[in-house]
């Protein structure tokens, strides 16, 4: 082996090295290929985390397999792929915003998705998170992300064998994650604090690299802090309103004063809901230190700030109670040199009542220059509910726009869907997401024939099936039950299989499909039409009606008329979602209008050819046209809830019965189902342009980052 092979050999990797702490490898399955080739087991047993896989092979390992010179000249091609997506200068970014140097957009969110190794988010808005700052890389957008580490997550769900959810929250290990800690030039962590009651509270930072983004984690988990300040941290959305207040404050509060410490300046600042509105409260104290005065100051704070709202109901609404904040925010209203009424009004509708609660909403709508909902529909809800703040005549003067939510489509993407596209549509498409000249091809039998798309559909069901088999056996085997001679029953590859996935929280109405429990038992065992449904979804630990709701489809799961028809799977998180999103043959989306502010998770399946079946709520008000997927129920509702879930439930059963089973199982001599395809076409050409983290990153910042109107 000669002195030049060794130097590519060692330079891999060092690049392998850096690749594992770039999270970039999420969105790129070449990459991926690599680690799960390094370890198979490992790549598995660690939920898909890089860095895990390295720090589990030794240097000569990792040093002889790369003797196999095509495995090298594998990874330097990823390696060379990856250093040109850093490098790249002429994004979209440099060649759309002018004077785009100097600009810096700092993203505050409570909770960021990013991938299934780093289990700090929640639900939806962390997704959301996730796929923006996605995005904003793809797009050469200058951005920053800050959050929370949450060193035991949200939690791990199992299912008991009474159907009830329990929780478990395993500690992460940081030496085992993609992420870095923050330190100076001396190697010591950077440390910054905020006052809390009458302590001051020290916190570090993790730094986690997405592409040409950067994301810190704050983490209090310092051994100078008191006990219960450590654990400020160690959840997501954990403990009571006390805990809340203090995880706030050191998301806001903390956020600005670590970037600070670091030296950014950001040009923006965007709260990704109310959870980080404190930050306003430090901008002001900076400006009122400097000598400006309240007016000013305040003006200047509204500069720089914008804020999207998430929650379409008052009573989503952080709010606080005076007394609460009057204890834990004392010291810092001293610092800043206001008085306990004054700073509370800054979260008040009415800043005179003394006894009105402290709504962070408020507070990031009075101190933002530009706000905005996550939907048309939820843009429009949201301008009602906060009529009475801006002393609107009517709800259309209220300065509350909307940006409708969307997907980072490559990173939701199926490693089969992507080499598809490849095929049809050329090495270059992935980087024109939101045109749609690009999407329209897809209406070409000619380039993308109904065989192949028939094709694609068939293996990712079956892609999927095979997870579900496997996820499956783990479940059954926990709780000590025969699966061996079950799992071949387990779903059908030839079966219209729908997916509905998603936080349990009431609303959603996780078990409407079952209303009419003997009908439904009708269409799943039809034996030339047979239908099969796959749940998944976390409750919130303190909700037990929505707990109730998983154990009854978990009940209905095990129906001897049903087994092996319903499928529930523990555990939902973004491989979970994943597996689904791509598999699916309809994806089921029936919230109690209009409390789904946006909803993304059926915009995932477009791009895999799946169908949306949906209430008229969030995107899809926008996105149905008639063609492109069934509508359930009407730009309307009803105040009374019963009836409308009874309409709502009728619709469901009516539409799915004469429109979407016959469309599916309505094959020609060659099997193939032309009506379905059809709409399938119809869904990717007018829905995969516009629902899309790219389009919504730049509207961000066509509308809201590089303007100050």
């Amino acid at each position: 082996m000669n002195a030049n092979f060794m130097k590519r050999t060692e330079h891999a990797i060092a690049g392998l090295q850096r690749l594992a702490y770039n999270l970039w490898w999420t969105w790129n399955p070449r990459a991926q290929d690599i680690f799960h080739a390094l370890s198979e087991r490992k790549w598995r047993s660690s939920n898909h985390n890089a860095v895990s896989v390295l720090h589990s092979i030794s240097h000569a390992e990792l040093q002889a397999r790369l003797c196999d010179k095509d495995f090298l000249a594998s990874v330097e091609e990823v390696l060379q792929d990856f250093d040109e997506y850093l490098k790249k200068k002429d994004t979209w970014y440099a060649e759309n915003v002018a004077e785009a140097d100097g600009n810096l957009i700092a993203y505050f969110s409570a909770e960021f998705g990013l991938h299934e190794c780093l289990p700090i988010y929640s639900g939806g808005l962390g997704v959301l998170a996730g796929d923006h700052t996605k995005s904003a890389s793809d797009l050469g957008v200058p951005f920053v992300g800050i959050s929370l580490f949450y060193r035991n997550g949200y939690f791990q769900q199992t299912i008991g064998p009474d159907g009830w959810q329990h929780e478990s929250y395993p500690l992460l290990d940081t030496e085992n994650l993609p992420v870095e800690l923050v330190t100076d030039e001396e190697g010591n962590a950077v440390t910054a604090s905020v006052e809390i009651g009458h302590s001051t509270v020290a916190f570090h930072a993790w730094r986690v690299n997405v592409g040409r983004a950067t994301i810190y984690l704050l983490d209090t988990n310092r051994e100078e802090n008191d006990l219960h300040y450590r654990e400020i941290s160690s959840r997501v959305y954990g403990g009571d309103s006390t805990t809340r207040v203090m995880q706030e404050t050191v998301l806001g509060i903390g956020g600005v004063r670590l970037l600070r410490r670091l030296g950014i300046s950001p040009t923006v600042f965007h709260m990704n809901e109310g959870h980080s509105a404190f930050l306003t409260f430090e901008l002001l104290r900076e400006q009122l230190a400097k000598g400006a005065a309240r007016p000013d100051a305040e003006n200047w704070v509204k500069r720089h700030c914008v804020f999207t709202t998430h929650t379409p109901v008052p009573a989503g609404h952080d709010r606080f109670t005076p007394d609460l904040l009057d204890h834990l925010l004392s010291r810092f209203r001293e610092s800043i040199g206001l008085d306990h009424h004054t700073l509370l009004s800054y979260g008040r509708e009415r800043p005179d009542d003394d006894k009105e609660t402290f709504c962070m909403t408020v507070l990031a709508l009075k101190m933002s220059r530009a706000a905005n909902g996550v939907s048309e529909l939820h843009g429009q809800v949201s301008r009602d509910m906060w009529t009475s703040l801006f002393n609107a005549e009517k709800p259309e003067d209220v300065p509350i726009g909307h940006i409708t939510n969307g997907v980072h489509i490559l990173g939701w993407m199926a490693n089969r869907t992507r080499q598809f596209w490849h095929r049809h549509l050329g090495s270059k498409w992935i980087y024109y997401l939101k045109k749609e000249a690009i999407w329209a091809q897809v209406s070409d039998p000619d380039l993308v024939p109904d065989e192949d798309l028939w094709a694609l559909r068939y293996g990712l069901r079956r892609d999927m099936i095979e997870y579900v088999r496997r996820m499956m056996r783990h479940q059954f085997d926990r709780v000590g039950a025969d699966y061996n001679t079950v799992q071949d029953s387990i779903l059908s590859p030839d079966a219209l299989t729908i997916g509905f996935a998603r936080r349990f929280a009431t609303y959603k109405r996780a078990p409407l499909f079952f209303r009419e429990f003997n009908r439904v038992v009708e269409m799943i065992n039809d034996p030339d039409r047979p239908i099969q449904l796959v749940f998944a979804g976390k409750a919130h630990p303190r909700d037990d009606q929505g707990k109730r709701f998983i154990q009854e489809i978990v009940g209905h799961s095990k129906n001897p008329a049903l087994f092996g028809k319903i499928v529930f799977l523990e555990n939902y998180d973004i491989n979970v979602a994943r597996h689904m999103i791509s598999g699916v043959d309809v994806w089921l989306n029936n919230p109690r209008r209009p409390m789904e502010a946006s909803g993304t998770s059926g915009m995932k399946i477009l791009i895999h050819g799946g169908l949306n079946f949906s209430i008229q709520d969030g995107w899809w008000r926008e996105g149905y046209n008639g063609e492109n997927g069934w509508s359930i129920g009407g730009d309307a509702h009803l105040d009374d809830v019963a009836e409308q879930d009874a309409r709502d439930a009728a619709q469901l059963y009516s539409i799915l019965e004469e429109q979407v089973i016959p469309e599916f199982y309505d094959r020609d001599e060659y099997g193939i189902p032309r009506r379905w395809l059809q709409r399938v076409r119809k869904s990717m050409e007018t829905l995969i342009p516009e629902f899309n983290t790219d389009r919504m990153v730049s509207d961000y910042v066509l509308k809201y980052y590089n303007s100050e109107d």
